[in-house]
């Protein structure tokens, strides 16, 4: 399975309600949105007009936070049924959850929670999310996470662990690079070892966010702008990807619509240097004799 027949849609940020009335009004020239599922896992009502509005206009692509894939509960077939239903209505072209546990029989934590890298929990969670993306009938992909604790079962590196779960169970990624920046510091891995070692055939969709520093640690909170040190890993893992869609996760002290736009945009900027760059050096191996 590779990322070649998933069609890249440009720039997009993630569609929050502070920013309706700005979007409705000014129906601005945005690529694409992206949306949490479960905000619209409902059989009515306002939240529904509001996609609608949104849908007759613009492509949406559907991300959720409570699938729960690394669970040790059966999977919900009345939640993957609601899932699926929203699927046909937005026609998101892949969907995507991340690659956590979060619930147990009675419990559910509101959280995104790491997993164990262990063989026994790729077999256990690969299995789920083939029968996941078998079920909604759509290309599916796993988010890696942002992550604060480690487990002393851990038998490798998350790359490896991630990797495997994807490729296991032949689904995608959905890679978020602030996570990868988050979890290095946290975690004291090198990211660049982490983005040398990735499958990027499987990567179909990047998320940007901002995060907080705070020295010992640092947090995870879509709520700032985007980090030079995350930018230099997007500017190494943009080009490794042939061309995937990028969105701008903002979730907290929300900016206005158009400044939230502004700092996706610089995705974009980023884009066209490394094309340009890579036009200019392509004749320069051509006159020196190396073949590309």
């Amino acid at each position: 399975m590779k990322n070649a027949n998933i069609p890249n849609l440009g720039i997009g940020i993630g569609l929050r309600h502070v920013h309706y009335e700005d979007i409705f009004r000014l129906q601005p020239e945005i690529d694409w949105f992206e949306i949490i599922s479960e905000n619209f896992m409902v059989e009515g009502g306002k939240p529904l007009e509001n996609l609608e509005k949104i849908l007759a206009k613009y492509q949406v692509v559907q991300h959720g936070v409570a699938l729960g894939i690394g669970s040790a509960e059966p999977l919900d077939y009345t939640y993957l049924k609601k899932l699926k239903a929203l699927t046909r209505l937005t026609k998101t072209p892949w969907l995507s959850d991340h690659l956590c546990w979060g619930h147990l029989p009675g419990a559910h934590y509101h959280d995104l929670l790491p997993l164990p890298y262990t063989q026994e929990v790729i077999n256990y969670v690969a299995e789920r999310a083939r029968i996941v993306q078998d079920y909604l009938e759509i290309p599916f992909a796993l988010e890696n996470l942002s992550s604060y604790v480690a487990f002393q079962e851990d038998e490798m590196p998350e790359w490896e662990f991630y990797t495997a779960v994807v490729e296991k169970a032949n689904i995608f990624m959905m890679l978020d690079v602030n996570n990868i920046y988050v979890s290095s510091r946290n975690h004291g891995f090198d990211a660049q070892k982490y983005i040398q070692n990735l499958p990027y055939d499987r990567v179909l969709q990047i998320h940007l966010a901002g995060h907080n520093d705070h020295g010992d640690y640092v947090l995870d909170t879509h709520d700032n702008y985007v980090r030079d040190e995350v930018w230099d890993l997007y500017a190494d893992i943009y080009p490794r990807t042939g061309g995937v869609s990028t969105l701008l996760e903002w979730d907290d002290n929300f900016l206005s619509f158009q400044e939230t736009w502004e700092e996706a945009l610089k995705a974009k900027k980023f884009q066209k240097y490394l094309h340009d760059k890579a036009s200019l050096e392509r004749p320069m191996r051509q006159l020196q004799g190396v073949e590309v």
